[in-house]
């Protein structure tokens, strides 16, 4: 299966608060190649200190213990916009989400773009053995 890094607080966000938007600056150069369908969240080693100002301001302050450095949930990407109606759209580019549940943490080095992940560690995202 394919995981994506999405930095703390926005995968919190995702699963918590139904951020339905996953933004990027990717510049899209084949249509064709964006990823559609279901993929795990990974997160990265760092928290973005403008994303949790920002959920603070909105008030949603995140938790101060965020897991990071590996995978927390999964979530469906159905479409890539440019534009949205979302309050969670800041462009350029938007990843639209749909059904985002957590998993439980398992740790685990994560890439840039879309990534695949062994199948153990999917097992034990899933609560079953590593």
């Amino acid at each position: 299966m394919k995981a994506l890094s999405i930095q703390q607080p926005w995968a919190w966000a995702i699963l918590t608060l139904g951020k339905d938007i996953e933004n990027r600056d990717w510049q899209i150069v084949n249509p064709g190649l964006t990823f559609r369908g279901p993929v795990l969240i990974h997160t990265g080693k760092r928290i973005d200190p403008d994303g949790v100002e920002y959920l603070r301001t909105c008030g949603h302050p995140p938790p101060e213990n965020l897991p990071l450095g590996g995978i927390v949930g999964e979530m469906e990407i159905v479409d890539l916009v440019t534009r949205s109606a979302s309050p969670w759209f800041f462009g350029p580019y938007g990843f639209v989400l749909k059904n985002a549940k957590p998993l439980k943490f398992t740790p685990l080095r994560g890439q840039l773009g879309f990534f695949s992940v062994p199948d153990e560690i999917l097992a034990a995202a899933r609560g079953g053995a590593a």
